[in-house]
């Protein structure tokens, strides 16, 4: 890989802590690209890794995935890292949905957990 991508980071509550555990896991590739990642996701991933190149956008129900999404269509964003909660209701539940649309559109590659996550990173660096 030769150019920086632009990568979205976001995780539901109950996954965040997964999130934060596979950016440790993949600190070196994360470390050469240009990453966003929703507000308290940001946050969490930037406390652990403080060396990494991340924009905090807003909190996901206030906007957050609203953000990923307008980057999405605008063409600025290469990769969603979505870490879901499949087992929690999610208040802002269209929002979600709306993000994992314009992903699946826009034909990015889109990662809803861990294992996923992870064959898109080693796909990426080889």
């Amino acid at each position: 890989m030769t150019r920086q991508l632009a990568i979205g980071l976001v995780a539901h509550d109950d996954k965040k802590a997964d999130l934060v555990d596979w950016a440790l896991a993949h600190a070196a590739f994360l470390e050469k690209h240009v990453l966003y990642g929703t507000g308290t996701t940001g946050g969490r991933i930037l406390q652990a890794l403080p060396q990494l190149q991340l924009t905090r956008l807003k909190s996901g129900p206030l906007g957050g995935d609203q953000q990923l999404g307008a980057m999405i269509a605008e063409g600025r964003l290469d990769i969603l890292i979505f870490f879901v909660d499949p087992l929690s209701p999610q208040p802002h539940d269209v929002d979600v949905k709306a993000l994992i649309r314009l992903a699946t559109l826009a034909d990015i590659p889109f990662a809803c957990n861990a294992a996923t996550a992870t064959l898109v990173v080693k796909g990426l660096d080889a």
